[in-house]
């Protein structure tokens, strides 16, 4: 049972960095509630990985190379650690769009790991998403 277990963790992309950032997300969710702008839980979590010293990118431009050149595929909310990409909502639901949103950034950017963060549920649940 042991090498099933550690299997299954092995398989978990960045659990450790992963697992520190839903704590923040459930920080930030816990003092600002579920009525805020998408910008409000963006400087809030811009805050606590500062604070944290968690490197980051916000906001960046992402492309697809395509035939000798690039084509603009969106602008992400924060690029952590050159490894996982976060995309934060204050919606009342996370659309099939918003999915391929990260999707595509993530396709884009040729990272593994993409968090989907919507706070505007009563009950925060990111959503991983894999490459």
């Amino acid at each position: 049972m042991a090498t099933n277990d550690t299997n299954k963790k092995s398989k978990i992309i960045y659990p450790e960095l992963s697992y520190k950032l839903c704590g923040l997300f459930y920080k930030i969710h816990n003092q600002l509630g579920r009525f805020c702008r998408e910008k409000n839980y963006s400087d809030a979590l811009e805050r606590e990985l500062n604070q944290e010293r968690i490197a980051y990118s916000k906001e960046t431009n992402a492309y697809i190379s395509y035939k000798n050149g690039d084509i603009y595929a969106g602008r992400y909310d924060f690029l952590i650690d050159d490894k996982i990409l976060i995309e934060l909502k204050a919606r009342p639901y996370i659309t099939k769009e918003d999915y391929y949103q990260l999707l595509r950034y993530l396709k884009a950017k040729n990272i593994k790991l993409g968090l989907l963060v919507n706070f505007r549920n009563k009950y925060l649940k990111p959503k991983r998403i894999a490459n």
